[in-house]
This record gives structure tokens, sequence and C-alpha cells, in this order.
């Protein structure tokens, strides 16, 4: 009594003979496939007939054409072993230039038929829709929709069959040509093809030749990736979100730090007093302002000094002294302010102000020593010097935020790098490339 289906037996493969050449054929898929290629004659055998009737046969040039994963390798992709059965390549002419790539055909018996295709190094593992995709042709750049997600149209060209190889589930021939058009959202490429009146659409998604190694045990290394393929990942755009992402809540944290050291901070002027300098008085110029007081934690002392410079220049020698201990904090600082007129119109140079941190100053009782100098001959030049106690300073978060803004433009500026060199190779390049062009 039987209790259910019996299990299919384990596949075997089926052995038969070319009519052209009498060369041995392995046939894998099991009465699957369509055409059959003779891998000693060429010729190109229909496998619905008992006879292997022959279709076609084209000759090969050189034996330069061989695919890189051998016909009978078996490999897993996506958990499920699949053997290569087929192997064809297909080119197609952009400025009379041609561009070939490779597609190799996958067979699993309980699974059906997958598809690998292999240019300059880049990989896809392309399987077929079972649904059609929503088309947007309309627009400067068509799209299309599928589960969700939106495909750019990048190229559309006539890609005819120049070598074939294997078994297929199609009647292929050498010199047939389709209308490929390809629509990308990285690592995904929606492809459809037409032949006359029928279009088939697959979705390709990017593999490495690494990948593509270790899946079917190959030896060696696989052939190095060249240049930036149409649906290749960035290697920077995961990196480049996150990083924006890191700057976003560094940038918060330096504003609140910002905002709360402005609140907590005394801001407390200290001292001000008025003086006069003359560049044509001899002698001693050196003083001493009267005391101050500077009260609180250790912070910063801002010195400003205000001038009624015109075309002239005036420097100051300072010395922040404590009074109880005699220690000096000596600092100097150049106020220029020059104007004028020449043939591109007014012009000024550097400003009649200035202002100075001084950074971690304990509490006290201080005076300032103050020692003026300037051109001789310029007369009297009137200043203003104004203390002001624990002043918030912003040039730290500016420089902080110029470390974290950095390496975030940088990251970006490689991944739209990146996508610039994608699209320049597409139907619709970047407008700097068409200027040049």
């Amino acid at each position: 009594m039987s209790s259910g289906p019996m299990p299919p037996g384990k596949p075997q493969v089926k052995a038969l003979n070319c009519p052209g050449c009498g060369a041995a054929l392995a046939v894998r898929s099991f009465g699957n496939a369509v055409t059959i290629v003779c891998d000693s004659c060429h010729s190109i055998l229909d496998a619905k007939d008992t006879n292997l009737q022959i279709l076609q046969r084209f000759k090969v040039a050189t034996d330069e054409v061989r695919p890189l994963i051998p016909l009978g390798t078996r490999g897993k992709i996506r958990g499920t072993d699949y053997e290569v059965i087929g192997f064809q390549r297909r080119t197609i002419y952009v400025d009379e230039m041609p561009y070939s790539w490779h597609e190799y055909v996958l067979f699993n018996p309980y699974k059906g038929f997958r598809y690998l295709t292999e240019y300059n190094g880049h990989w896809n593992d392309v399987s077929i829709l079972k649904a059609l995709p929503e088309v947007h042709p309309y627009g400067s750049v068509p799209t299309v929709r599928y589960l969700g997600e939106t495909y750019k149209h990048f190229q559309t060209a006539k890609a005819g069959t120049s070598f074939v190889l294997g078994e297929f589930p199609w009647q292929v021939r050498v010199g047939e040509a389709a209308v490929v058009t390809d629509y990308v959202s990285p690592p995904r490429v929606l492809s459809s093809e037409q032949t006359g009146n029928e279009v088939t659409w697959s979705m390709g998604e990017y593999m490495t030749g690494k990948d593509v190694w270790k899946a079917f045990r190959l030896r060696g290394d696989p052939p190095d990736a060249v240049g930036v393929y149409e649906n290749q990942p960035s290697p920077m755009s995961a990196d480049t979100k996150n990083i924006w992402v890191a700057f976003a809540g560094f940038l918060l944290l330096l504003v609140v730090m910002m905002i709360g050291f402005d609140m907590i901070a005394r801001d407390e002027q200290v001292f001000t007093g008025a003086y006069r300098y003359d560049s044509n008085q001899r002698g001693e110029a050196s003083f001493v302002t009267d005391e101050f007081e500077l009260k609180g934690h250790t912070s910063d002392v801002e010195v400003k000094t205000s001038t009624d410079l015109n075309n002239r220049w005036i420097y100051l020698d300072y010395a922040l002294i404590n009074e109880d201990t005699g220690k000096a904090l000596d600092f100097g600082r150049e106020v220029s302010y020059y104007h004028g007129y020449d043939s591109d119109g007014s012009w000024t140079e550097g400003s009649a102000n200035d202002s100075v941190a001084v950074p971690s100053v304990p509490a006290g009782k201080y005076y300032l020593r103050v020692e003026p100098e300037g051109d001789p001959g310029y007369g009297v030049t009137y200043y203003t010097i104004t203390v002001k106690r624990d002043v918030p300073q912003y040039t730290f978060y500016g420089l902080a935020l110029l470390a974290l803004l950095v390496p975030a433009v940088l990251l970006t500026w490689r991944t739209l790098t990146f996508e610039h060199l994608r699209w320049a190779e597409s139907d619709h390049p970047p407008v700097k490339w068409r200027n040049d062009e």
C-alpha cells in the first residue's frame, strides 16, 4: 500500500552524439533543453527532435571565447545547487565600438533555470520575472517599478549573439539580436529583452567575482573588475549615510554644549579704560592700568582693543599680571586698518578693532601692563581697552564642526564620483560629461 507519491529519482546525465561530427553530447537538463550546441563542430541542434536536427552551424575564428566557469561545473546559488549547462557571448555596439558580455545558463532539476552574467569582471545573478513591472516611460529619465522599488533607465541597445555553447531553454542562434533595455537600482537591475513582439523581463543582482568563485569552488582568482558597472553598489554608500547620521548627532551635541556653556558663562566686564598714544612723543610709552578683580572659577579673559586707526597701525605689548603672585601672561597684538581706491574700486584691509582670549586665568586681582608702539610721524592714536571675564568662545565649536564635516564631505565626494562614473556609461550621462563631448 502506497503511503504517497514516490520521490523523484536522482537526475542522470543523458549521452547523445552530434549528427554533424559524431562527437558525444552530454545533455544535463533532462529534456528541458530546446537547443544543444556541439562543442566540436559548433552545430546548433534541435534538442526536441529525436534525430537532433541541425538548426545552424557557425564558425569560430579563434578559441579565445571560452567560459570562465566550465560547463558541467556545479555550485550553490542562494542555497540551491545549480549546474552550468550553457554559455553565450553577446555584443552591443556604442559609437561603432563593440562591447561584449557573457551569460551562463544554470540548471537545477527541481528549481529550473537561472543565469549568471559577466562583463569586465562584474557579475550578476539573474532570474526571470514572474510578474511584469510597472513601466513609466515619461520624464527626463524613464523608470519602472517592481515590488515597491523604483528603477531608473540606464541603457537601451541592440544585443547580438556571437557565440554559444551547451544547452539552452530556447532556440538560440548565432547572429540573432534583441533590443535590451536596462533599468538600475543598485545592487539590482531589471532588464527587458524584445525580439519581435515577445518581451522577456529579468532581474539581476550584483555579485563579486570572489563570491562566484566561492560558490562554484573554482581554482585561482577571478578576473579583476574593471571600471564601475551599471548596478554595482557603491562601496561607500552605506558609510556615507552612517557618517551623516553620526555628523547630525555630534552637531546636535555641539549645539547643546554651546547653548549650555553660553547660558552659564559670566560674560562679565571687569575693566575698561581710554588711552592715547603719540608716536611723535619720545620717552617711555609703557604704563599699567588700574587694578581689577577676576571672580569665580578659572576661565578665559577677553582683552578687546578699540581704536580710531585710519590707514595706519599700532602694536600693543600686553602683560596680564597677578598682583598677589606677580605671575605675568604676556601677549602682543597688532591692530591695523587701511583703505583706499584702485582700478578695481574701493578696498579695505585689517580692522580698527581687535580682541584676544587668554585661556585658563585663575581668580584674583590683576592689572595690565601696556607698551604701545607705532610708526613715527603718524601722530596721536586713541584707543580703549576693555577686559571681560568668562566670555563664551566659539572657535572650539567651529573647529569641532570642521573636524566632523571634512570626513563626511570627502566620503560624500567619493560616493558622488562613483555615481558619476556609473552614469557616464549610460544613455543619461551627467551634464558635465555631455559638455565635454
